[in-house]
């Protein structure tokens, strides 16, 4: 978040909002691929990316350590995720849900 910014509460509120309903238009994977990658930098990307594949590894019961050997991401964010994931916005827990439903399915 930009410090000393010349946008208000409310603006960064709408803005957020914006970015909301431009996801949501998404239609497929491909749109999905091609807008990140227009919005984010590579290592923005890549941080967004690693942080998906702790919540997938966190939830089969990995611990720690062996998910840091095998991403390469810092146990300081590993635990980072996981504490969201069981007492975040319940954004990675919808998504969860969502996609070991459709598995079953």
């Amino acid at each position: 978040m930009k410090l000393n910014r010349p946008v208000s509460t409310r603006q960064e509120l709408q803005h957020e909002r914006a970015l909301w309903a431009a996801i949501l238009a998404l239609r497929s994977a491909e749109e999905c691929r091609s807008f990140f990658r227009d919005l984010c930098t590579p290592a923005e990307l890549q941080a967004m990316a690693d942080r998906w594949a702790v919540v997938e590894l966190l939830e089969r019961g990995l611990p720690y350590r062996e998910i840091h050997k095998q991403t390469g991401v810092s146990v300081t964010t590993i635990g980072r995720v996981a504490r969201f994931l069981t007492a975040g916005n319940g954004g990675y827990r919808a998504v969860t849900e969502r996609l070991t439903a459709a598995r079953g399915a």
